[in-house]
């Protein structure tokens, strides 16, 4: 540690709050320590040149938790936050935010695991519906069910494509008792009418068109955006998107 003036240090703690720990020869936080931030917040763990760099855990005074890896003052790495209302995020970070693969586990004990972008499900995932059973296993872009996915019940499977979380195109039913039943979902709205303020307002219906029943076959997933779901469950996330 390097000889630094004590007023110095009195107006560190304004700005950056109080430190307990190792400094560099250029009085910067260095090493391991702990700081209490103005806003309440405490960190503890590893810090670079005056940046918490490496492992540590940053407790929020909202009750909320990271423990995990930084890179110059950022999440980046692997990591697990703690949110206040009960949910949790286990996985990649890049810049702060939610990159890579990672297993979110909401307050109803949903969970997804799979691949994230900028803080969103985006790639391959699995959502499980903990209350029934279900699953939904594919694609995901920008938080939504996209192209090629499949829902998973007790005793029987769609395979198809998705549009904005929504079955849509052709698509196949798997049966455990061995057949399959052939069809395709098509969107329509209902009725038009009057929302709270004045604007017109609409709800999408799916509807199921059955073409033919055969044993199990191979499924390929269609080229374009067709494809569809009997159910549809919108793995809305819950702490955040």
């Amino acid at each position: 540690m390097s000889d630094v003036g004590s007023d110095e240090f009195d107006d560190e703690r304004s700005k950056h709050g109080e430190y307990e720990g190792d400094r560099n020869e250029a009085g910067e936080r260095h090493g391991v320590g702990k700081a209490v931030l103005p806003n309440g917040d405490i960190y503890q763990g590893q810090y670079e040149n005056g940046r918490r760099h490496g492992q540590g855990t940053y407790r929020f005074k909202n009750g909320a938790r990271y423990v995990g890896d930084y890179y110059q003052n950022m999440k980046h790495g692997q990591g697990t936050f703690y949110y206040p209302d009960g949910s949790k995020y286990e996985g990649s970070w890049v810049e702060d935010l939610r990159q890579g693969h990672g297993v979110y586990t909401y307050p109803n004990g949903d969970t997804y695991d799979g691949e994230w972008l900028h803080h969103t499900r985006h790639g391959q995932g699995v959502y499980h519906y903990k209350e029934t059973g279900s699953e939904y296993k594919g694609s995901w872009v920008n938080g939504k069910m996209e192209s090629a996915g499949e829902y998973i019940h007790s005793n029987h499977r769609y395979k198809g494509n998705f549009v904005n979380n929504n079955p849509y195109g052709q698509g196949k039913y798997v049966f455990d008792t061995g057949c399959e039943q052939h069809g395709e979902y098509h969107q329509a709205e209902q009725d038009r009418a009057e929302g709270k303020w004045g604007e017109l307002a609409s709800t999408t219906v799916l509807r199921w068109i059955p073409k033919c029943i055969t044993g199990l076959t191979p499924w390929t997933p269609a080229k374009d955006t067709s494809g569809g779901e009997k159910e549809t469950a919108s793995a809305e996330e819950g702490a955040e998107n």
